[in-house]
């Protein structure tokens, strides 16, 4: 994106941007015609997404998202093929490799291949040309994706488990510390730098921790989640909605219907603003985690009148 670009040829000089799309097959899926990947649309209930495509018994399927087009399904997989090694689960310090695959409809039939290798926790702006994780990122190139760059200061010193970007470039982010105590913060893009970044509000610094944001592209939302006295039980979805004076009102929590006892996590809005998707682990770490969508009117519903 130009203005990630501008920041980071501030920063050092630019990279060569070669392919890091790896296909692993070429072979067609048994995927329904249909938008969402043929799948029926949920209501007000979460539904498992894509069972047997996504979500398949002998993987380990997380962290989903659509693409702009509508037509690219981009999640983060376990596997060989992601090549790496990326701690996950560290609670027990199991060490697993992932990697973001991407299932889509190219050459008239549906393909799925490796985005990038050793790589989780993904987000992908709002033009649908980059993809950050963490404290880097990747572009779309002619052939593909490139290979992973630094975000650079003042987010490459920060332990950031997930960023998201904005139509204007800000960029929110959450902080891995032992206390789990840091609030969610956000930095913008100001003559073609990033600035020292800055709390949210007290609201997104309340329980034992606040995380993995997603932005909406205009800034009139966010959604994340947190573990709160007040939730079901464990990590919760959380939304709070930008006021007229640009302060963010109080974070709130998107019900029982969507929220369990379970760990709901990692939250996105589909670009055409229809769906919400979200991962549910029923264990700690990533041992049992499945994606999961719901109907974005929940949104509405909660927006202030």
């Amino acid at each position: 994106m130009k203005y990630i670009g501008v920041s980071i040829t501030l920063l050092f000089s630019i990279l060569a941007c070669s392919s890091n799309s790896y296909s692993y097959s070429q072979d067609q899926f048994p995927i329904p015609d249909g938008p969402y990947l043929g799948q029926t649309p949920p209501g007000s209930t979460p539904e498992i997404f894509a069972p047997g495509i996504v979500n398949r018994e002998k993987s380990t399927d997380l962290e989903g998202m659509f693409g702009l087009d509508m037509n690219t399904f981009y999640f983060v997989r376990e596997g060989e093929e992601y090549g790496g090694v990326v701690k996950v689960g560290a609670f027990k310090g199991d060490k697993v490799s992932y990697g973001l695959a991407v299932i889509e409809y190219k050459n008239n039939k549906w393909q799925q291949s490796v985005v990038a290798k050793a790589a989780s926790e993904p987000s992908i702006s709002p033009d649908g040309n980059t993809i950050l994780f963490k404290n880097g990122y990747i572009e779309r190139t002619n052939d593909g994706w490139s290979e992973m760059k630094s975000l650079g200061e003042p987010f490459a010193s920060i332990g950031i488990m997930r960023s998201a970007i904005s139509s204007n470039g800000t960029i929110y982010f959450d902080t891995y510390t032992k206390e789990l105590d840091t609030p969610l913060r956000f930095s913008r893009l100001v003559d073609g730098k990033y600035e020292t970044p800055k709390s949210l509000g007290p609201q997104f610094g309340i329980g034992r921790y606040n995380a993995h944001p997603y932005i909406a592209p205009d800034e009139s939302y966010i959604v994340f989640d947190s573990v709160r006295d007040a939730g079901q039980g464990s990590s919760d979805l959380y939304i709070s909605f930008r006021k007229a004076d640009g302060a963010w009102g109080p974070a709130i929590n998107l019900g029982d219907k969507i929220n369990t006892d379970a760990s709901e996590k990692n939250p996105s809005v589909s670009p055409d603003g229809k769906f919400i998707f979200f991962d549910r682990r029923t264990k700690r770490g990533n041992t049992d985690v499945t994606i999961y969508w719901v109907d974005a009117q929940i949104i509405e519903t909660l927006r202030p009148k």
